[in-house]
């Protein structure tokens, strides 16, 4: 283990519907408090959702000098919130603690959807001259990764993921590559979603993937894994993590919250949209992120599920979770169920709950998990956390295009531990 055990996470940012840090985070899961809600009368969404997961609203103001707060998207404010917050967790200032050429920053997202929706109406009512010169820098998917960068002063290398909701896991697995190969010392990485506005949420509700019927009881809606689920809840959110060196961490007596052990990166190879029934795609994943943090099936204590609530992937997973860990598997719980998905950002921010979970010795239940489907036959965490001191954790997640990213964290190889 003490070969792959050099890329520690010293800080963590988050914005969720139930929270923004990991202590919140993982104490409204524990304690089963849902952030899901029926959108307020009079909001656009009203007519296209039933429920959301609405993250706390951020005066873009308090990330952004008055001209950029006016046209950053709402992803883009997040993001600033969640690394602003993950890089004073982690005690850095560039240029202090760290070489600005050495710091590197992966935050993702899949763009800004509701600032081009605004600004296509705009165009619609008001012609050429109503589109904002600004609409590039609300737009691209790269413009947290740009504002972060811009923002903390990090001069090295910058990028941004574009693979769906596993976007915010694989940042994190990029970030230790580039870590392990000595090309930075620190990486800011995770992901920012804002897909709450109509064109977005009539998408899916078209594609017949939204959870429907919940309407008197938003918190009963997103049910990974039982069998009355029937989709997904469209949620909003960022995470961002601090990884770093441990020989870079122990230089400045910062403390770990959990070492990156492994990740794993396969493709389904078999549509757009639907994973592999079969879920070998995501069962590669998981035997190679195994593989990269040397570890055995068995030693894995807890499995933070990707579990969207939808019918096909649920039990793609559960299929892809038994094939690699058979009958003894980890216990395993779907977080989503309170956060709804976020989409790319889950991935993120579901790391930073398992790290969280795997300091403080409890697993979070899979709220709203009364009825196990037995099409998904796992060690389900259900009706209360479970108390359960672990070496090692795993959060897995899978994006539209076939995408699977499972991520594999252990205690801290760094001088000082921390607990989130």
């Amino acid at each position: 283990m003490s070969a792959r055990a050099g890329v520690a996470v010293t800080g963590m940012g988050l914005v969720t519907p139930v929270g923004t840090s990991a202590h919140e985070v993982l104490a409204a899961m524990c304690e089963g408090r849902s952030g899901l809600v029926a959108p307020p009368a009079g909001d656009p969404l009203a007519g296209c959702l039933e429920v959301a997961g609405f993250s706390p609203p951020i005066d873009p103001a308090s990330v952004l000098p008055g001209p950029d707060a006016r046209t950053a998207d709402r992803s883009t404010v997040m993001a600033l919130r969640a690394a602003g917050d993950a890089l004073a967790d982690a005690g850095i200032e560039v240029g202090r603690d760290v070489d600005p050429y050495r710091i590197a920053v992966i935050v993702s997202n899949v763009g800004g959807s509701a600032t081009l929706e605004e600004q296509v109406l705009r165009r619609a009512e008001r012609g050429r001259l109503g589109v904002s010169p600004y609409l590039l820098s609300g737009v691209l998917p790269n413009m947290g990764a740009a504002r972060v960068a811009i923002k903390f002063g990090i001069r090295g290398y910058s990028s941004s993921i574009g693979t769906a909701c596993a976007a915010g896991a694989q940042s994190i697995g990029e970030a230790t590559r580039l870590l392990r190969a000595d090309e930075a010392d620190v990486v800011v990485c995770g992901c920012s979603e804002a897909p709450l506005h109509p064109t977005f949420a009539d998408a899916f509700g078209n594609a017949r993937a939204l959870a429907r019927g919940w309407a008197g009881d938003p918190t009963g809606a997103s049910r990974p894994f039982d069998r009355r689920r029937n989709g997904l809840v469209l949620g909003e959110g960022a995470g961002v993590l601090v990884l770093e060196r441990v020989a870079h961490a122990d230089g400045r007596g910062a403390p770990g919250y959990a070492a990156v052990l492994g990740w794993g990166a396969t493709n389904d190879a078999h549509h757009v949209m639907s994973p592999r029934p079969d879920g070998e795609g995501a069962a590669a994943s998981l035997r190679r992120a195994l593989a990269d943090a040397g570890l055995e099936p068995g030693d894995i204590g807890y499995l933070n599920a990707h579990g969207t609530g939808t019918r096909l992937g649920d039990r793609a997973e559960a299929a892809a979770i038994r094939a690699v860990f058979g009958d003894d598997g980890p216990p395993v719980s779907a977080t989503k169920a309170v956060t709804g998905h976020l989409l790319g950002a889950s991935g993120a921010v579901e790391a930073a709950v398992s790290v969280a979970a795997l300091g403080r010795g409890v697993l979070p239940p899979t709220h709203n998990l009364e009825d196990p489907d037995p099409g998904c036959p796992l060690d389900h965490v259900r009706g209360a956390a479970r108390a359960a001191r672990t070496e090692a954790v795993v959060s897995t997640s899978f994006g539209f295009g076939g995408h699977n990213l499972s991520l594999v964290f252990g205690r801290p190889a760094t001088r000082l531990a921390r607990r989130a």
